[in-house]
C-alpha cells in the first residue's frame, strides 16, 4: 500500500473509497472515442477523477482511498490512501473494495465528476448512519454512482449483473432483500458517451472536467 503526503483533513465516522483506473490513453473513457482520440478521452478521465477526488477532499471522513487498477499520478491529491484494485469482474473487484475495509464505508466511482460535497455530505455526516443499513445513488443510465454500507460485506455485490441498464435495480434489491434499511443519495449521470460529457460539463461548469472538454475540438469520423 502506498500513500500520498498527508495533510490535516477533517475526520468523520466513514471511509469513502473512490474506485478508479489510471487515465491510460486507450485505456479509460473509450466510449467517447470517436469523437475524441484516446488521448483526449485520458485527459476527460484524469480531469473526471480530480473533480471527484477534490469534492471527496472536503468532506469529512475516517479514512480515504483510491482503490486503482494502474499507478498514482499527478492527480492524486495529498490525504489518500491508494489500494490495488483485485482482479475479475466489477462485482468482484466492488466485493473486494469493501472487504478491504471495515466501519462505515462510503464507495464511488470516478465517472461523476458532477459530484460535490454537499450531494456527498448525507452520507458523510456525523449522523449519517443513525437508523441507516445503507446509502445509494443510482446512475441515470440504469447502474448506481455510489453505494454506503455500514457494516462492509462482499456477498451483498458478488454476482450482481454489472454495466446493464438494470445494474442499480438489481443492486439496490440485493440491499432490501438483505434486509437492510437503505437511504437514496440523488441520481446522476455517469460519463460514457459524448453526449454524456457535455451534459455533466453544463451541471458543473466550474470544474476541471468543464474546462478540459470545452478546449477539446471533437472531429467526426476520427
Amino acid at each position: 500500500m502506498t500513500a500520498s503526503a498527508a495533510l490535516p483533513a477533517p475526520s468523520g465516522p466513514t471511509t469513502v473509497l473512490v474506485i478508479a483506473k489510471e487515465p491510460v490513453p486507450g485505456r479509460v473513457k473509450t466510449r467517447l472515442t470517436p469523437p475524441y482520440t484516446p488521448d483526449e478521452a485520458a485527459q476527460l478521465a484524469e480531469a473526471a477523477l480530480y473533480d471527484t477526488l477534490r469534492a471527496v477532499s472536503a468532506m469529512p471522513a475516517r479514512r480515504r482511498v483510491v482503490v486503482l487498477d494502474g499507478r498514482p499520478g499527478s492527480w492524486l491529491p495529498a490525504g489518500f490512501e491508494v489500494r490495488p484494485q483485485c482482479a475479475g469482474g466489477l462485482d468482484e473487484r466492488l466485493a473486494a473494495a469493501f472487504a478491504g475495509s471495515a466501519g462505515p464505508t462510503l464507495l464511488i466511482g470516478m465517472d461523476t465528476p458532477q459530484v460535490t460535497p454537499q450531494l456527498l455530505a448525507p452520507a458523510l455526516e456525523s449522523g449519517a448512519w443513525d437508523g441507516c443499513d445503507a446509502w445509494f445513488g443510482a446512475a441515470e443510465d440504469g447502474g448506481f454512482w455510489a453505494l454506503g454500507l455500514a457494516t462492509p460485506d462482499p456477498r451483498l455485490l458478488r454476482g450482481v449483473p454489472m454495466s446493464t441498464d438494470h445494474t442499480g435495480a438489481a443492486q439496490r434489491a440485493r440491499l432490501t432483500a438483505a434486509g437492510l434499511r437503505v437511504r437514496e443519495l440523488p441520481p446522476l449521470r455517469d460519463v460514457d458517451t459524448a453526449d454524456d460529457a457535455h451534459q455533466v460539463a453544463a451541471a458543473a461548469p466550474a470544474g476541471r472536467f468543464a474546462a478540459t472538454l470545452a478546449r477539446l475540438t471533437p472531429v467526426t469520423g476520427r
